[in-house]
């Protein structure tokens, strides 16, 4: 039997993931059972106009009011600052849920999230999945576990952009995202999730620290900072320990820019006392690089490889890969403990910056 799905929310990235429900989980026995519910009807109504097939309710009481089934699947496509409430609500009803990015608003949200998914027995999934599961990053993860990096000494993850602000260079019409009381805050907010999701899969930490971390919103002459200036960081970077699966701790050199006035750079690698390994965890076009590099009696030698992924669309790969971890299926989702996780650690940032007092982070999902 198909799974039903219930979208909350019916804006743009709502039609991304009923578009890969219809491409990726329509069967013989039919496409899945949608609904769909938005605060704004306008957006309903156009949702329903698109998507002839989605059953629209006005409210999320009414749409979860029916009893549940065990494979069904809630998707909270809302912004931010809606996501707990949403998604408690819903694995109360007896749901699974997958949320969007960013998980939460803060550290106490999440808890409250993971503690409503354990009580409920479901699961809770965050779409920071989009980068997930890429060969080229199960490449690596050999490496680490085949020793060819040898002993890990220092992790880069540099994401540059100059300008390439959501809200403003990017769907300007969409200003929420520069309203840390709706977004959460930046760029880190934005982009930090799929940072935070490629690093700690090729990485696989069960503790991290944030020793130092800063941020920034540099100044431009756009128009839309100009006229209506925003307060959230577009450019973001910290120091984090990661405390690895066998003992060992790895620095974590860590940046992300929507916005500055040095230059676009884009380095992801991982050095160590036997070789370094560099790696494509953007997969656009459905498949990724791996570079290692290592010495050969004295001489450097490079290992270059390309590797091709399984023909999913980055949008569609949330709800493709969290419907496989609902049927018990292996699957690179991002659930429960991984997802508070993750999306803790950036929120930790935000703690070191505003404390000025280093953070420490637990897989288990318990928080200092």
């Amino acid at each position: 039997m198909n799974p039903r799905i219930y979208i909350v929310g019916a804006g743009a990235i709502a039609a991304h993931h009923i578009q890969a429900i219809l491409q990726h989980t329509s069967t013989e026995a039919g496409r899945p059972a949608v609904f769909v519910t938005d605060v704004n009807a306008a957006a309903l109504t156009d949702f329903v106009h698109k998507f002839p097939w989605a059953v629209p309710f006005h409210n999320l009481e009414s749409m979860l009011s029916s009893p549940s089934e065990p494979d069904d699947v809630v998707i909270v496509a809302t912004p931010p600052s809606t996501h707990a409430d949403i998604t408690c609500r819903a694995l109360r009803s007896g749901r699974h849920v997958l949320c969007e990015k960013p998980l939460a608003m803060n550290k106490e949200e999440a808890a409250m999230m993971l503690s409503a998914a354990r009580d409920a027995g479901k699961l809770l999934g965050c779409c920071s999945s989009r980068f997930a599961g890429l060969k080229s990053t199960g490449s690596v993860q050999e490496l680490l576990e085949q020793g060819r990096l040898g002993e890990v000494y220092k992790v880069q993850w540099m994401q540059r952009r100059a300008r390439a602000r959501s809200g403003v260079e990017y769907q300007p019409a969409s200003r929420w995202f520069l309203n840390p009381a709706v977004s959460g805050g930046g760029t880190l907010m934005d982009w930090g999730p799929y940072d935070i999701a490629g690093l700690t899969e090729a990485l696989r930490p069960v503790r991290a620290e944030i020793v130092h971390a800063w941020m920034a919103n540099p100044e431009t002459e756009h128009p839309l900072q100009v006229e209506h200036p925003f307060d959230v960081e577009q450019h973001v970077g910290a120091l984090i320990k990661f405390h690895l699966r066998d003992g060992s701790i790895v620095p974590v050199h860590y940046e992300r820019a929507a916005c500055c006035h040095g230059e676009d750079r884009s380095i992801v690698e991982i050095e160590g006392t036997k070789g370094a390994v560099s790696w494509d965890w953007l997969s656009f076009n459905g498949e990724g690089e791996r570079n290692w590099r290592s010495d050969l009696r004295g001489e450097q030698i490079e290992e270059k490889i390309v590797l091709k992924d399984q023909p999913i669309d980055m949008m569609a790969r949330p709800i493709v890969y969290f419907l496989a971890a609902v049927a018990g299926e292996p699957s690179p989702a991002i659930v429960n403990e991984q997802a508070v996780f993750n999306f803790t650690l950036l929120a930790s940032i935000y703690d070191f910056i505003r404390t000025g007092e280093a953070q420490r982070v637990e897989l288990e999902g318990t928080f200092e």
